[in-house]
């Protein structure tokens, strides 16, 4: 998994091409209303720590910078001269970024804001397990059974998988978000992907691949993403709130309700561009889609999660 997705030539790191968006859809590329809502969330997080001089704002797995982008075009001016944006990627920055975003392969060693993880881990590699034993694919897929699972894997699938059969072992992503966090010295850090818990984990594990926008199987040689779910349940530290993307999203005043009817005959192109938010806002939070994604909520020293941010 690591090499195809960032060896030489692997999925997230060659050059050129359009980048993960030709291949699969996140939030970011659904509507413009989730950078507005990373935007809300952000200016709360500037009010509880006091509106200091200087805003970091970490975006991990940038992609091609898409989400910090929107994010920094709903900023009003004053905030937006005071936020630092990282894009925190291993592919090469893209041609015609907006200059003030700094691009860096790992995030500050110390930050002061907010910190936000989507759709990252899910692309973390992990082991796959099953009956006790590691499993090894080859760059065609082909799998084969391994030798036996070190204490520390044993240990996590007993505390966080229990009863057997194949699993994903996700303690690589739990030290990834471990490391993460610890980067914030106060603000908050936001982790949202696919999602399970401990009750509810998959009996045959998540792990798929997505090629050109369709999913195909998990072939590790390069040529697609290979992705599997997050157990952000282990990976919550001391302190942390998880929520659906649903509960987090109306927080943040992103709201399916369509406009009142009356709307359409006061002001029609004021209807209809409601309308269409409305439609957005219903697929971000839909279930059985994009509502049912996890957001993992740490906050460091500003206190828990906006009500109404």
């Amino acid at each position: 998994m690591e090499a195809a997705l960032y060896g030489p030539g692997g999925f997230y790191v060659r050059p050129g091409g359009p980048g993960p968006a030709g291949h699969f859809r996140t939030s970011v590329h659904a509507s413009p209303l989730y950078a507005l809502a990373v935007a809300r969330l952000l200016r709360w997080v500037d009010g509880r720590l006091g509106r200091p001089g200087r805003l970091d704002l970490v975006d991990m797995g940038a992609g091609r910078g898409e989400l910090l982008t929107g994010v920094l075009g709903a900023l009003e001016p004053e905030l937006a001269a005071r936020v630092r944006p990282y894009a925190v990627e291993r592919a090469p920055r893209p041609d015609g970024l907006d200059p003030r975003i700094l691009w860096a392969a790992a995030p500050p060693e110390r930050m002061t804001g907010l910190l936000f993880a989507n759709e990252w881990l899910d692309n973390v590699p992990l082991e796959i397990a099953e009956d006790g034993r590691y499993v090894l694919v080859a760059p065609d897929g082909t799998e084969s059974p391994g030798g036996p699972l070190d204490e520390a894997d044993r240990a996590w699938l007993e505390r966080w998988w229990p009863g057997g059969g194949r699993a994903e072992v996700g303690r690589a992503r739990d030290q990834a978000w471990a490391a993460a966090a610890a980067t914030v010295d106060r603000g908050l850090a936001v982790a949202v992907d696919y999602a399970h818990t401990r009750e509810a984990r998959p009996p045959y594990g998540t792990l798929t691949g997505f090629l050109g926008g369709r999913e195909v199987p998990p072939v590790p040689d390069g040529s697609r993403d290979v992705t599997a779910h997050v157990a952000l349940d282990a990976c919550a530290g001391p302190g942390a709130v998880l929520l659906t993307q649903r509960e987090a999203l109306a927080a943040l005043g992103v709201s399916g309700a369509r406009p009142p009817l009356a709307l359409a005959s006061t002001d029609p192109a004021g209807y209809v561009r409601a309308l269409s938010a409305a439609g957005e806002a219903a697929e971000l939070t839909a279930r059985g889609g994009l509502g049912d994604f996890g957001w993992l909520v740490q906050p460091v020293g500003i206190g828990g999660w906006p009500e109404n941010a």
